[in-house]
Formats: structure tokens, C-alpha cells, sequence
């Protein structure tokens, strides 16, 4: 994620820390010394670092949980609104979903009790607004801000960890992508009421509210693009027409190409024909400002490019651009030669073509195949969990 630093690595999983994060150390540092000096300062600014520190560790619940099912977990990144941990999917087995999707607000359960009981004061989850004056103490507030993520996490609406759960428990009865429907209806309907209620008592319910519909919207929608991809060679979906640059060629060679074609993505081939890597609009346009129009386009281009041959189901290709976050997936013969590339512009004009056709261009009575729809971004969407969550 732009705008994020490294904190620390715990095994495969990279813990990161988005520049804002800073920010709001900075305004509740200064919030909390204007209404008690120095003292009030330090204690906000540390009670907001081990509120996070909870939310830490519900991202690794979830991180846990999806190492039990062989699901890699790149990063988790801390935000000023929470946390987010990518896992590079999520689980097609729906009980499997539901271990992961429960696993991060059981840990604040957990830490709930532990603090309860550690603290020996009885805090009020039913008043949170006291949570801010200096009598009440941290460990009492810990307490009730992890029931009220808890509660809050299992709100059964996407991009919550209540809406996954409500989606795990309805594809035990019935096709995935419905239940994906119903989970992401639910969650929109949720945020009307939400946004209906923030504008008499909370104006805060209503950017919970947006946020919810966008992300009920997009796990919706890349669901359907799922499905879609079932049953569909690679052939259907990738460019033939496209430019590839040779590993000898320099950075100003893909400049000019950049501007006499319409791709983003380059593909770097060897004498042979053979893909060597590939060459992205961003990198391309970052090596000339860094090191100039004479820089080896060897030395910038992106390697291991997933490749899958000619003939293939596309499903498969769609996962490794999911999976991978590569910009393009090659397409080779038998010999290693490549004839096509899928990239997540024509992926969505194929899904486009595939939602006004109907089920797999075989018309709108549902007679085989899934329903297409206007993706969104390849980009996993974030599934914010109590403040945290996860990204598939």
C-alpha cells in the first residue's frame, strides 16, 4: 500500500504502518495536551498505540486462521481507521471462511476477558463516551473498546468480518455467488440505515455508512467476476495486438512506445521470444524520472511474470492476477512463445461483454454458466475488521 512504512516482519507477514497513522498520533497529542497539558498528551497518544496494538493482533487472528488453510498473508497495514491484512484469498470452502472471517474478533474477545479480569474494575460498555476522561482507567477502557469492536466487527455486512460470517453460513445452503448477493444486499441495506441515523445523531454513522455500500458493492462485484471466469479459456479474454519491448531495449525505447499505443503493460522479451519481464506505466515513468531516458529497461522491468498456456481456463489466470497483484498474466504456447496477454482492462471489458450477453454469452435465461457483471478494481477491496481487517 502507498504511503506505508515496514515496522517488522512476523514470519511471511509484513507489518506496515501507513504514513496518516502519524497523523493522528499528532492530532490526538495535541487534542489531549490542550484540554490537560503534557500528561494528558502522553496518556492519550499511549492509550491510542495499545488500542491499535489490539487491533494488531485481531489482524493476526485472521492472519492465523489462513496459514491453517495453506492462504499466504503478505502484510497487514495499521490506519488511522483501523487495520487491514491482505490475504491473497479467501477460502472457497465456506466453513473454512467462517474460521477465518470469526477468528479476528474472537482474539479481542479474548483480550476483553483478559483485561477484565486483569483490571479489576468494572467498565460500562453501554457508556463509551465516558471512555475519553482521565478517571476512568486504561485498562477499563481497553476493555470496552475491544467489546465494542467486537460488536461493531460483527455487524453482518460487508466489508465486516459479520458480513464473510453471514456469507460462510448461507453458501453451506446455497451457490456461493448467491450468497455472496444476499450478504452484500444485507450490507447495503445496513448502510441506509446507518447514513439515515448519522444525519440526526451521529455524522460519523454516515462515512460508515459509505464506507459499507462501496464495500458490499465491490465484494459483490468481484464475486460475480469470479464466477464468470468459470468456464472460459484465456483465449476469449487475452490481447493478441500488443507490443513488446526487447531486453536490450532502453527506458526512453518504452517511452516512445507508451506514447504510440495504448497498452500500460510491456511485455520484455528475450531473441527467442521468450518473456523476460515486464515493464508497467509506473515503473517506466519512475525509472525516467530516477535514472533517466538512458536507463536498461532489464534493470526496472518486473520479473517472474505468471504465464499460463494457450487453452487454458481463464479462472485460473484470473486467481494469479488476484493472488499475485502482477499487472499481466502472459499467455504461451507449447513452445514457450508468447501470444496473448490478460490485463485487468481487457479482463473487465470481457466481463462487461459477458454481463450483456447473459450467463456466458449463451443469453438471459440461465440455462448454464454464471451471470457476468462490470468488475471492479483487481485490486482487493479492504474488509475492515473492528477497525481491522482483512483483504483477499
Amino acid at each position: 500500500m502507498r504511503w506505508s512504512v515496514k515496522l517488522f516482519r512476523a514470519g511471511e507477514t509484513e507489518v506496515r504502518i501507513h504514513l496518516t497513522f502519524l497523523v493522528l498520533l499528532l492530532w490526538i497529542a495535541v487534542a489531549h495536551y490542550g484540554a490537560g497539558g503534557t500528561q494528558a498528551a502522553v496518556r492519550g497518544v499511549v492509550f491510542v498505540l495499545a488500542l491499535f496494538g489490539c487491533v494488531l493482533l485481531h489482524e493476526f487472528g485472521h492472519v492465523l486462521a489462513a496459514r491453517m488453510y495453506g492462504i499466504p498473508t503478505p502484510d497487514i497495514t495499521l490506519l488511522p481507521i483501523g487495520g487491514v491484512a491482505r490475504l491473497q484469498r479467501m477460502p472457497d470452502n465456506p466453513v473454512q471462511e467462517l474460521v477465518v472471517a470469526i477468528a479476528g474478533p474472537l482474539v479481542n474477545v479474548v483480550i476483553a476477558a483478559a483485561l477484565w479480569l486483569g483490571s479489576g474494575v468494572s467498565a460500562r460498555i453501554y457508556d463509551p463516551v465516558r471512555l475519553d476522561t482521565p478517571s476512568v482507567n486504561m485498562l477499563a477502557q481497553l476493555t470496552v473498546v475491544n467489546v465494542w469492536l467486537v460488536l461493531f466487527n460483527l455487524i453482518p455486512a460487508f466489508p465486516m468480518d459479520g458480513g464473510r460470517v453471514l456469507r460462510a453460513f448461507l453458501a453451506m445452503k446455497m451457490p456461493y455467488a448467491r450468497a455472496t448477493r444476499i450478504a452484500a444486499t444485507t450490507g447495503q441495506f445496513l448502510a441506509f440505515v446507518f447514513g439515515f441515523i448519522g444525519l440526526f445523531y451521529n455524522p460519523l454513522l454516515i462515512f460508515v455508512a459509505f464506507f459499507i455500500y462501496l464495500g458490499a458493492g465491490q465484494e459483490a462485484a468481484a464475486v460475480e467476476m469470479r464466477e464468470a471466469a468459470r468456464g472460459v479459456a484465456v483465449d476469449e479474454a487475452m490481447i493478441t495486438d500488443f507490443r513488446t519491448l526487447p531486453l536490450t531495449a532502453r527506458i526512453n525505447d518504452a517511452v516512445e512506445a507508451l506514447l504510440r499505443t495504448s497498452q500500460h503493460e510491456f511485455p520484455v522479451s528475450d531473441d527467442n521470444g521468450q518473456i523476460s519481464g515486464i515493464l508497467t506505466r509506473d515503473g517506466m515513468i519512475a525509472a525516467l524520472r530516477e535514472r533517466g531516458p538512458d536507463a536498461p529497461v532489464a534493470e526496472v522491468m518486473l520479473r517472474n511474470v505468471p504465464t499460463v498456456q494457450a487453452g487454458a481456463n481463464f479462472e485460473r489466470a484470473f486467481r494469479w492476477m488476484q493472488e499475485s497483484g502482477v499487472p499481466a498474466v502472459m499467455v504461451a504456447d507449447r513452445a514457450g512463445r508468447v501470444v496473448g496477454m490478460l490485463t485487468p482492462e481487457n479482463v473487465g471489458e470481457l466481463m462487461m461483454v459477458q454481463a450483456a450477453l447473459g450467463r456466458n454469452g449463451r443469453g438471459r435465461d440461465g440455462t448454464s454458466g454464471t451471470t457476468g457483471a462490470t468488475p471492479p478494481p483487481l485490486a482487493p477491496s479492504p474488509v475492515p475488521a473492528g477497525g481491522g481487517g482483512s483483504r483477499p
